[in-house]
Parts: structure tokens; C-alpha cells; sequence
């Protein structure tokens, strides 16, 4: 029911210019502190788009942002019956969100329908044109939409239903399969959609502006280490240690004689810790990596296994079937001995995919373009380039 999956096309790296535009610098008790804003941030600050809340209202401009939300959501959310959508769309109980480049391109948009004496709003769709999903405009839309409810509402909660590839986007924008709101409230009130997810999302505090997310928890971050250089001296460099360079054979070093290490908070405890049995050698890149395709936004057809009642032959013709979640599994429980044994799986996805499916699909399309992805990013680590000779 709702998509989110951003980009389609693999976007080159941005021009120089841009990325220093995105930077925001401040100062925090003496410090400069940056980050980097999402694209779509830029733009909305630069005035290419804007977000604009539109109802059917009969005005000729809401009218167009309507029927371009319309036909984005019929694209992107082919499982939804098409009437189904435009009743809804164009249903005076409900409110949409639009992302609308100027002058009156839509880009995407939510759809959502308030229950002000409930205290919760409903989000019935949601999505952004295949075309423009690169920027960032799916999580910024969010925050939109939560600080103008917010601000505008008595709602303090969100429900939605998601699909198994729309659960992703919505845990990153702090929505959880862990419903606290009393069934009471909203049972009978909300559309439950069959193979959907209820998901939840309980608003911050209004003092809490979620535009500002970034900068606050960059400020988060700032607060606490200072409170850690305030308590602790591990921040503090010392020079190396001298006694070995005359020790005896079998000297041994106790940790309290090591200048700077109780201070720094260190326990025996650690020692233990530390003598535990370590992943292999290439854990952690496998960690990393898979997490970059976990997360990268074409990966949604392989987040999880296919469903066998939803695609009754896959099973007959893919004798080898592969996804990352089975991945995460193998990783989590050292099934990868070699980096070639990740490798292989990876590639095991994609091929199947591509197997199954016809060129002109988003699926094939997007198995080769998360190919490539892999590829490059393999090939950037000099410690690992070689596996792809």
C-alpha cells in the first residue's frame, strides 16, 4: 500500500557544488559541527519544490496536484485496485501532502485521512514518481507531514498498513509493528488491507521539530561526548609505553601501571570481553556491505523470500533461491567462511532475478543496477578489489 523506494536510477556522483551546498555548519559550546542535508532539504531551500497540502476543494491548482498524486499512486501501488485509488484520492475526508516542483510538476505525496477526536491520523498511501526517487523525498515528506499535523491537529499518533517493501521506509521514519494505541480507538475506523503490516508511529514532543532532526541529533551527539570528556580521559592521547623496550622475558605489564587507563574507565571486565572468540577476518566488511544493500533503495524485491502464493512457479524455476534477509541470517550465525561464499549469494540474487523475470521489468532492472552497486563498491576497497578478478 505504500512505496517509497528511492531512486530508480543510480544517481552519479553529485557535482562538487552541490555537495558543499548541502553542508550546514554550526557551533555547539565552542565546537563546529557539520552535516550533510538531503538533497531534497536543498531544493525546498533554494525554492524548487514545495510541499503543499491540497484536498479536493474544486480549485483548478489542487485539482492538478490531485490527479498527478492520482496517477503516481496508480504507478507505484499496482497492487491497489486503480478505482480504489482514485476514490480515495479525490475523497474530501482525506488530506494529501504533495512534494510539487515548481511550477506544478507533482514529485509524489501522501494521502491520509485525520481522526482529530481519536487522536490519530491514518496514512493511505504513499509515494514518489519512479522518476525522482534519488533526493531524499520520501523522508523529508515525513517530516512535513509530522510537524504540519502536529501543528495543526490534536493527533499525537499515526497508523498505516505497509507491505513487506514498504516496512523499511517506515521503521527508518520511526514507525513500529509495535501497536500501544487501544484497539478500541481505531478498530472499524481504519481500511485493513490483506498482507499489510499495521504499523505505528507516536509523535515527539511539539518542542521537538522534526525538520530539525538532523541538526538535533547532531546536537544530541555533541552533548553527550562532552559529558563523556567531562567524566572519562579516554578522549586524552598518551605516549606509547617504554618497558618493553628493556623487559625481561616473561614481563608482564599489570593495568594499573598503564598511565591514563583507570581513568579512562577501563575494567577488568573488558579484558574478558576482549579474549572472547572474534569473527573471521572478513566479517565486518560482509557487515557493511550487506547493510549498504540492505538499505540502498532498489533492494526491495530482495529484502525478503519470495512468496510462493503470490508467484506459484518461482520455486519450479529458481532451484536456488536466495534474499537478504536469508543472508543477514548466514552472517549472523558465521555460515560465511570465505568472502567468495558472500559474494556468490549476492550474485545468486541477482541472477535469479534476472532469470525469472523479463529485461523490460523494474525487477530486472533493478538487479542489474544493485549488480553494479555491489561491483563498485567491492572494487573500491583495496583489500577486496581482487575478488572480482
Amino acid at each position: 500500500k505504500n512505496d517509497d523506494n528511492e531512486p530508480d536510477d543510480e544517481p552519479e556522483d553529485d557535482d562538487e557544488e552541490e555537495e558543499t551546498r548541502r553542508v550546514t555548519v554550526f557551533n555547539f559550546d565552542g565546537m563546529e559541527y557539520a552535516f550533510k542535508e538531503r538533497p531534497s532539504v536543498l531544493e525546498e531551500r533554494e525554492g524548487k519544490i514545495e510541499f503543499r497540502v491540497v484536498n479536493n476543494d474544486n480549485t483548478r491548482e489542487n485539482m492538478i496536484v490531485l490527479t498527478g498524486l492520482k496517477n503516481i499512486f496508480q504507478k507505484q501501488l499496482p497492487k491497489m485496485p486503480r478505482e480504489y485509488i482514485l476514490r480515495l484520492v479525490y475523497d474530501r475526508l482525506h488530506l494529501l501532502m504533495a512534494v510539487v516542483r515548481k511550477p506544478l510538476t507533482v514529485v509524489g505525496g501522501i494521502t491520509y485521512r485525520l481522526f482529530d477526536s481519536r487522536g490519530f491520523a491514518e496514512i493511505v498511501f504513499c509515494a514518489i514518481s519512479l522518476t525522482e526517487q534519488v533526493r531524499g523525498y520520501g523522508a523529508h515528506l515525513m517530516n512535513h507531514l509530522k510537524d504540519y499535523v502536529r501543528a495543526t491537529s490534536p493527533v499525537k499518533y499515526f497508523l498505516t498498513y505497509a507491505d513487506n517493501y514498504a516496512i523499511g521506509y517506515f521503521k527508518k521514519q520511526g514507525f513500529t509493528k509495535e501497536v500501544t494505541l487501544d484497539k478500541l480507538v481505531w478498530v472499524g475506523y481504519i481500511k485493513d488491507y490483506e498482507g499489510g503490516t499495521l504499523m505505528q508511529c507516536l509523535m515527539l514532543p511539539s518542542r521537538l521539530r522534526y525538520l530539525d532532526s538532523g541538526k538535533i541529533l547532531l546536537l544530541q551527539k555533541a552533548a553527550i561526548e562532552k559529558q563523556i570528556k567531562m567524566r572519562s580521559t579516554s578522549h586524552v592521547v598518551r605516549p606509547g609505553l617504554q618497558v618493553f623496550k628493556n623487559a625481561r622475558p616473561g614481563f608482564k605489564l599489570l593495568a594499573s601501571e598503564i598511565p591514563g587507563l583507570i581513568a579512562s574507565g577501563w575494567l577488568e571486565e573488558m579484558d574478558k570481553l576482549a579474549q572472547k572468540p572474534k569473527r573471521g577476518p572478513h566479517y565486518n566488511f560482509m557487515v557493511s556491505l550487506l547493510s549498504e544493500l540492505t538499505n540502498h533503495p532498489l533492494a526491495w524485491p530482495f529484502a525478503v523470500p519470495v512468496n510462493k502464493d503470490e508467484v506459484g512457479d518461482y520455486y519450479d524455476v529458481i532451484k536456488e533461491p536466495m534474499d537478504l534477509s536469508t543472508m543477514e541470517l548466514k552472517l549472523e550465525n558465521d555460515k560465511y567462511d570465505t568472502f567468495d561464499q558472500f559474494l556468490y549469494d549476492c550474485r545468486l540474487i541477482f541472477n535469479n532475478c534476472r532469470s525469472y523475470n523479463a529485461e523490460t521489468t523494474t525487477y530486472y532492472k533493478n538487479a542489474t543496477k544493485l549488480d553494479k552497486f555491489l561491483t563498485k563498491k567491492v572494487k573500491e576497497s583495496a583489500d577486496y578489489s581482487h575478488f572480482l578478478e
